[in-house]
């Protein structure tokens, strides 16, 4: 059995306190200094760009150590994030550092050299330092840092002096008594650091503690089972579990979740996970596929190729978290979204045991209403490659008598599984569909995908779904209002108006449009050219850059647009006109002009697409343009 009392919880350092009366030992299994100026000006990139007015704490990094006296550690991994600190601070003269801060194991030639720095004696010339008395690989170091703030004045870098106080790396301590060539050999293997997401694991299982051990130890299995689970982002839930757990957890069919807490999750599980041995050592974490979950049936593994999440695990528990304050508490935290805080922003659900359990079981109920009610991307048919949006429920029948199979439904379809040759023809389907793929075409950040959170949470209250479409609609119509569109024109008008007036075009016009696909729009395209082939074209255009002359399209089709008259493109280029129903919109206008595109053309189109904005923004929050 682990003993966790062995096990020292991950400590957050600021840049300056990782130093200060601290020692760290490089050892000799351990590579040289190898950052080149590509590693060395992007993390000095990261800690200048940080807003210390709008972000009180940073993430650099993590720091593995194993604890070789008081305050005395070896480092088993960031060692050259490390180095690349200690020349910072040199170089900023920091007092937090003094001689024995950093040292390497037999290598006297860097401990040389990191004494001459350490006494500003190294420059950007590096001339006359003997190859043999000193390392070359630290001194560039040094000198690349140095060359990054000559470009700066004293102002700047007084700044950049500042920022170190929001700086932190995380510092994680391998239990004592581990094997720790093994461990060096997991991390060799493995290539990579933990991350954050990872980090907040550990923190939530280290939180869950009590007086009954047997039942902590339960909960802890119960809780990485669920957050591996979830982890798996390009799977539906359900499939990242045994099949006896989807028909506890999901029911029979396992499109159900009727799970109240945390403790009702115990009793599904049963006593007999406390006969199955789980390590929760940072050892244990490294030696994990990064898949480890495996479902029991072969053709699982078909199913788990078909989709592809729109969001990262790491980005899905900002939104857990984003979706159980809006839930909790109906609060609407825009800034929820960072993930340079995510450490930060999800401290809290770690304080305490309760917290974490009561987070764990948000995760799993989450991440199945995210399955039914947020889109994905799915490669099937003549999709296989490209893929396309859809929104889809997982369903299990049985093919044999003891044999089950998943199949998937539309999310708002209750037609039972009679056959292969199901329809995807549910309206309410298709627009839910057609106004998520709008959202996500056009918030591409995950600092901006609020609307997947508020989705969830609504979902959360409504569980048959009926309110997201409304609510969505608001949202996109708030947005637009608050964007001026009216006043804007050119590349300044937010794409938000654009890809809301499509699906408005397509929700109006349904059947003529029920296999549109939104795709990756991002280029304003101006229907008549700014710089059209022959200049005289333009001599009756005063309105070029009004919004009826305009419609997002793709990159590659703007660059196939090029400086063609509209007349042109139509004739040319039929596919991307299909991109747009608002461009769809503009053809149909110019066939009925003959072919003649200009400024009245332009200004009746512009008034059309106003009028149809203005009456939704006015149904949606009740606002007249």
């Amino acid at each position: 059995m682990i003993n966790y009392e062995t096990i020292v919880q991950p400590q957050e350092f600021t840049v300056e306190q990782i130093f200060n009366n601290n020692e760290y030992l490089i050892p000799i299994y351990q590579r040289n200094y190898a950052w080149s100026s590509v590693e060395i000006e992007q993390l000095l990139d990261d800690i200048n760009d940080i807003d210390i007015n709008k972000t009180k704490k940073y993430y650099l990094g993590n720091l593995i150590v194993n604890e070789r006296g008081i305050n005395c550690f070896e480092v088993i991994d960031g060692q050259q994030r490390l180095t690349t600190l200690f020349l910072l601070l040199c170089f900023l003269n920091n007092q937090s550092i003094n001689e024995g801060s950093l040292t390497f194991e037999a290598r006297e030639v860097s401990n040389r050299t990191l004494n001459l720095i350490k006494a500003r004696k190294a420059r950007n010339d590096k001339s006359g330092y003997s190859e043999n008395l000193y390392s070359q690989e630290i001194i560039e170091g040094y000198s690349i840092i140095n060359k990054y703030f000559a470009k700066k004045n004293r102002e700047s870098i007084s700044e950049f002096n500042k920022k170190l106080s929001a700086i932190i790396l995380v510092r994680t301590q391998v239990p004592k008594n581990i094997d720790l060539n093994h461990y060096f050999e997991i991390m060799n293997t493995r290539g990579e650091q933990l991350e954050l997401h990872e980090i907040m694991k550990a923190k939530m299982l280290g939180a869950i503690k009590s007086s009954d051990t047997e039942r902590d130890r339960l909960d802890k299995i119960i809780a990485s089972t669920i957050w591996d689970a979830c982890s798996q982002m390009n799977k539906y839930v359900q499939m990242c579990f045994s099949i006896e757990k989807r028909k506890s957890i999901f029911g029979k069919s396992w499109n159900s979740f009727d799970i109240g807490d945390f403790d009702e999750l115990r009793n599904l599980f049963g006593e007999e996970n406390l006969n199955n041995e789980t390590e929760f050592t940072l050892e244990s974490k490294l030696r994990q596929p990064v898949y480890s979950l495996n479902a029991s049936i072969k053709e699982d593994s078909i199913e788990n190729e078909r989709f592809e999440s729109i969001v990262t695990f790491p980005n899905f528990l900002l939104l857990v978290n984003e979706a159980v304050s809006l839930a909790d508490e109906n609060k609407d935290n825009d800034a929820g979204l960072d993930d340079k805080r995510f450490l930060e922003i999800m401290k809290a659900h770690w304080s305490s045991k309760d917290a974490a359990l009561h987070f764990i079981f948000s995760l799993l109920k989450y991440r199945y209403i995210f399955d039914q009610y947020i889109i994905k991307r799915e490669y099937i048919g003549q999709y296989r490659l490209d893929g396309k949006w859809s929104l889809l429920q997982l369903m299990s029948y049985r093919e044999k008598k003891h044999y089950y199979k998943p199949y998937y439904l539309l999310t708002f379809n209750s037609t039972s599984r009679k056959s292969d040759n199901l329809k995807y023809d549910s309206e309410i389907n298709n627009r839910l569909c057609w106004l998520e793929s709008c959202l996500r075409i056009t918030y591409t950040s995950p600092k901006t995908m609020h609307w997947i959170a508020r989705v969830m949470a609504d979902v959360n209250k409504n569980p048959d779904g009926n309110h997201i479409i409304p609510m969505l609609e608001k949202y996109c119509c708030e947005k637009i209002e608050e964007s001026k569109y009216q006043i804007r024109t050119g590349f300044n008008i937010d794409r938000i108006v654009f890809t809301y007036l499509d699906y408005i075009l397509l929700r109006d016009e349904f059947k003529l449009f029920r296999e549109f696909q939104f795709q990756f729009r991002t280029s304003i395209e101006h229907f008549f050219p700014r710089r059209p082939i022959n200049i005289k074209d333009a001599d009756c255009i005063n309105n070029i850059d009004s919004f009826g002359n305009l419609a997002l399209i793709t990159v590659s089709a703007n660059s196939k647009f090029s400086n063609m008259i509209p007349k042109h493109k139509v004739e040319q280029y039929p596919e991307i006109i299909n991109q747009s129903p608002k461009l769809i919109k503009m053809k149909r206008l110019l066939d009925k002009n003959g072919g003649a595109w200009d400024s009245s053309s332009i200004e009746e189109h512009k008034v059309e697409m106003f009028n149809l904005l203005s009456e939704e923004i006015k149904d949606k929050i009740g606002l007249i343009n």
